[in-house]
């Protein structure tokens, strides 16, 4: 029984010796030369607004794509398609008449979005 207690109470204290003792014994390293940030670059054919929001009556379907969170290519190529047999967006909300699309969707995106 004494051999129980005494492990119980010497396990602790060796433990956190070997803690702070491989601690200190880690080299001190002056950091490297800091990297600068660098600005991405816009791609081509990326058409945003400014504030980095998605304007609905100019982007293309590959930008609706990549931006858009449960758009795939076809609800993409179908918004282009709706703005260009009926014109520009008025709104956002426009893309609730857009087969395939629902509030879940727009409300998951709506934050993206402009219309200008």
């Amino acid at each position: 029984m004494r051999n129980t207690v005494l492990n119980y109470l010497l396990l602790p204290l060796f433990a956190g010796f070997s803690f702070s003792v491989s601690a200190d014994s880690a080299p001190a390293t002056a950091p490297k030369e800091p990297v600068p940030l660098q600005e991405p670059v816009p791609l081509l054919n990326q058409v945003q607004a400014p504030a980095g929001l998605l304007n609905l009556n100019t982007a293309d379907a590959v930008t609706l794509q990549k931006e858009l969170n449960g758009i795939g290519k076809a609800k993409a190529e179908a918004i282009v398609a709706y703005r260009e047999a009926n014109g520009p967006f008025t709104s956002v909300d426009e893309l609730l008449e857009i087969k395939g699309i629902g509030n879940a969707l727009l409300d998951r995106n709506r934050v993206k979005l402009s219309v200008e």
